[in-house]
This record gives C-alpha cells, sequence and structure tokens, in this order.
C-alpha cells in the first residue's frame, strides 16, 4: 500500500487511474494534431507578397540582430516571440506522448530535426518562403523552454522514470570499496611464498582387458540343465543288531520243513 500511494497519481495500477490517464494522452494527442495544423498553415502556405522580402540565411544570428534592429519594438517581439511559442508544443508534447523521447537532449534533438525539415521545405518548394537557420535555434529554443516549464512534470507524471545507461552499468558492475583498517592490515604482511608444486604422478598403466568368452559357449552353458550327483549305494550291510538269537538247529529244521511244504507242487 505504501508503495502506491508513494508512486504518482497517474502511474497507479487503478482503474480511475488508468482512465484518467488515457483521457491525457487522448488530449495531448489531439493537441498534437492540432499543433501540426498549425504548423503547417504558418510555415508551409505559399506567401506571393512576400517573394521581395524574404532571403536565405545560412549564416546563425544574422535574422536575429535584423529583428532586434528594427524599429519598433513590436514587430522584434513578433518576429522572435512568435517562433519560441511555435517551438515550445514540442517540449510539452513530446514527453507526454513518446515516452522515449523524454530528456533535454532528446527534446532538442528532435525538435532541431523537424523545424530543419519544414525549413527546408519552404527553401525549396514553397513560394515566397526561405530557409532560415535562426528560425531553427529559436524553435529548438522554445521547445527547451517549454520541456524545462511543463514538460518535464508531465512526462513524470504520466511514466515512470527510465535509467539512464550509467546507472545501468552501475548496477551490472558494482564496485565496494575496503574498509581503511583492512587495508592497512593487508599492506602490512608481507607477500606468501609461492608452493613448490608436488611432481606429477605418473598416469597409471591400464590394466589389460582379459579376452571375451565366445557367445556361444557361454549360452549353452547358461541353457544346459544342472545334472545332479547320483546317490552312493551303501555296499556295507547294517551291522546285526545287539541281543539277538542264534537260531537252534530245531528251529532250522522246523523252518526248512515249511518252507519245503510251500514250495513243493500240489499233487492232482
Amino acid at each position: 500500500m505504501d508503495s502506491e500511494h508513494s508512486e504518482p497519481r497517474l502511474q497507479r495500477r487503478t482503474w480511475g487511474s488508468a482512465v484518467l490517464r488515457a483521457l491525457v494522452l487522448l488530449l495531448g494527442f489531439a493537441c498534437m494534431v492540432g499543433f501540426a495544423v498549425a504548423l503547417a498553415k504558418v510555415t508551409l502556405v505559399p506567401s506571393a507578397a512576400s517573394v521581395d522580402l524574404t532571403h536565405t540565411n545560412l549564416t546563425p544570428g544574422d535574422s536575429i540582430r535584423t529583428y532586434v534592429d528594427q524599429p519598433a519594438f513590436r514587430d522584434t517581439v513578433k518576429q522572435i516571440g512568435g517562433n519560441l511559442l511555435l517551438g515550445m508544443p514540442f517540449g510539452v508534447l513530446l514527453p507526454v506522448l513518446i515516452p522515449k523521447a523524454r530528456g533535454l537532449l532528446r527534446v532538442v534533438l528532435v525538435t532541431a530535426v523537424v523545424m530543419l525539415l519544414v525549413e527546408t521545405a519552404q527553401g525549396l518548394l514553397i513560394t515566397g518562403r526561405a530557409f532560415d537557420i535562426d528560425d531553427v535555434i529559436l524553435n529548438t529554443t522554445g521547445a527547451l523552454l517549454g520541456y524545462l516549464l511543463l514538460g518535464r512534470r508531465l512526462g513524470r507524471a504520466l511514466h515512470p522514470r527510465r535509467t539512464h545507461w550509467w546507472q545501468r552499468t552501475a548496477r551490472q558492475t558494482p564496485t565496494t570499496k575496503p574498509a581503511a583498517g583492512s587495508s592497512a592490515k593487508s599492506s602490512a604482511k608481507p607477500a606468501a611464498e609461492p608452493r613448490a608444486k608436488s611432481p606429477a604422478k605418473p598416469a597409471a598403466k591400464p590394466r589389460a582387458k582379459s579376452p571375451a568368452k565366445p557367445a556361444a559357449k557361454s549360452a549353452a552353458k547358461a541353457k544346459a540343465p544342472a545334472r545332479k550327483a547320483p546317490a552312493k549305494k551303501s555296499a556295507a550291510k547294517s551291522p546285526a543288531k545287539p541281543g539277538a538269537k542264534s537260531p537252534t538247529r530245531a528251529s532250522r529244521w522246523w523252518s526248512a520243513v515249511r518252507t519245503g511244504r510251500r514250495s513243493a507242487p500240489q499233487r492232482p
């Protein structure tokens, strides 16, 4: 809020300020159009009655001395004052309508170029008109006065201040001054001796790469199923259990008889 109030009223980001700014710009544009029409009528209209009175002037100051030496002071004011008033709208309207044309030197340069073109057209194309360098000087001086009196204030009220080239360079390369104590201490210390550089280590020898195995063998090994080791047969029989009784003769006989009976074929 504080930053908005610190800005000029016409530069605030509000609807009222935007509308008021647009109205001021439209008024300035209408004034510039009216001034252009008036300038064309004053400077570019032929005047057959003044053919014998006009002459080309390329020496600065000759016409101004002629104006001053006139017997009637009214004629002097009319000639000099009219040329000054003719250039003042440039100094007032240029900063309002063209923000890049703000600045004392820019206003003077634009006014001088325009008036040079007008005077050249007068001398080459218009009957009863002549090129006069003093008119260009007086018109440019009028634009300078208009800028200092009103154009500068209107330009700052409508448009934000522009940053000059020296301000931009100062922002890009900031300079920091050291303190007085620190500079004295740094000057008292002797310069450090350069350290001896350690000899460069020899580059490690590249290790020899093992030859790559053929892809076919590695693929075959990967696809082959793992073989199971055959189980070893235990040749040794399990030992007899302790405490078992050895068979007697009667039991052997009886067992033989029983087996003989089972194995003997049956009679028909």
